[in-house]
C-alpha cells in the first residue's frame, strides 16, 4: 500500500497554537465572534489574511463565518509565495496537508483537471513545503467543515497573464456548487497607519467592485499593496465567470489596531463574492 504524502505544519506555535485543544477554542470563538452581514446572495469565493491569528484573525473569522452555511466540498485555496521564488502555479503534488486538528485531504480529482490546463500550472511541492499563506486557512476549513477537502495552490509568479491563465482555469473545474474558491492575501505592508488606511482603500475598492485587472495595476504603480494580488485576481476573474455579481467587505483592519502602534502596520481585509440566489443554497 502507497504511504499517503502528508505536508506536515509549517507554522503551527508560530501564527496559530500549535495545542489542538486551544487551537480549536481560539478558532471557534473567533467564529462566534464575527460579524454576520445579510449576503446579498449565495458566496461562491472568499478574499481572507493569512496572517497569525492574534493579528488578523478576526478579519479571516469573519470570511469562514460567511460560508459556515454554505455547504461545499472542497475549498480551493489559492496563495502566494513568501518563502520559495519560482516561475509558474504550483498545485500540491501530496495527498493532504496536516494540522493540529489533523488531516484535511487534497481533492485528487479536482487537481487532476486543473493540471489539464498545461503551461504553467504544474504539479509539485515548490511553494508549500513552509509556505504559511495555505496553512493558515485550513484549521477555519477543518472547524467550519470537518470533512472538507482541499486544493491548495501557490503563485511563484504573480503577472497578469498569470492570474488570467488561472482564473480561466478555476472556472472551468468549479462549475458546481461543490466547490468555493479562496484567495489568501494581506494588504499593505509596514507603513503608518494612516497611510496603510489610504493604501488599503484602493485595494478594497477593486474588491468591492470585481476590478481584478484594476487591482493588479494599482499594486504594479505602487497606488495600494497586497502581497496576494495575484491571486485575489485570479480568483475574481474566475468568480465573474462563475456568476459573482457583488463583492461584500466583511471586516478591514491593521495589526496597529490590535497592538495600539501605529508606526509600521500590515493592512488586513476579507470579503465574500456572492452570485443571485439563496445565501445558503
Amino acid at each position: 500500500m502507497k504511504a499517503m504524502h502528508i505536508r506536515p505544519p509549517a507554522v503551527s506555535g508560530l501564527f496559530y497554537p500549535s495545542d489542538p485543544t486551544i487551537l480549536t477554542l481560539d478558532v471557534d470563538t473567533l467564529l462566534e465572534e464575527a460579524p454576520a452581514p445579510a449576503l446579498p446572495g449565495t458566496p461562491i469565493a472568499l478574499v481572507a489574511p493569512h496572517a497569525g491569528y492574534a493579528y488578523s484573525g478576526p478579519t479571516a473569522a469573519a470570511a469562514y463565518a460567511a460560508l459556515r452555511k454554505r455547504p461545499f466540498r472542497t475549498a480551493v485555496i489559492v496563495a502566494p509565495s513568501h518563502r520559495e521564488h519560482f516561475h509558474g502555479i504550483s498545485v500540491y503534488d501530496g495527498d493532504a496537508y496536516r494540522t493540529p486538528l489533523g488531516l484535511i485531504n487534497v481533492d485528487i480529482a479536482l487537481r487532476e483537471k486543473l493540471l489539464a490546463y498545461k503551461g504553467m500550472i504544474k504539479s509539485s511541492a515548490m511553494g508549500h513545503r513552509d509556505e504559511h499563506a495555505v496553512e493558515v486557512h485550513l484549521p477555519f476549513i477543518q472547524r467550519i467543515n470537518p470533512d472538507a477537502k482541499i486544493l491548495p495552490i501557490v503563485m511563484g509568479d504573480q503577472r497578469p497573464e498569470y492570474c488570467r491563465l488561472l482564473g480561466d482555469a478555476l472556472a472551468a473545474i468549479s462549475g458546481d456548487a461543490s466547490t468555493v474558491l479562496i484567495a489568501s492575501s494581506d494588504l499593505s505592508h509596514f507603513h503608518p497607519g494612516s497611510e496603510a488606511r489610504t493604501l488599503d482603500a484602493v485595494a478594497a475598492r477593486h474588491l468591492s467592485e470585481l476590478q481584478p485587472m484594476r487591482l493588479l495595476d494599482d499594486v504594479a504603480h505602487a497606488r495600494c499593496e497586497a502581497c496576494g494580488a495575484g491571486p485575489v485576481a485570479a480568483v475574481m476573474t474566475a468568480a465573474l465567470q462563475l456568476g459573482a455579481v457583488r463583492s461584500t467587505i466583511l471586516h478591514q483592519c491593521h495589526s496597529g489596531d490590535v497592538t495600539g502602534d501605529e508606526s509600521r502596520v500590515v493592512g488586513y481585509v476579507s470579503a465574500a463574492l456572492t452570485r443571485e440566489g439563496a445565501p445558503h443554497e
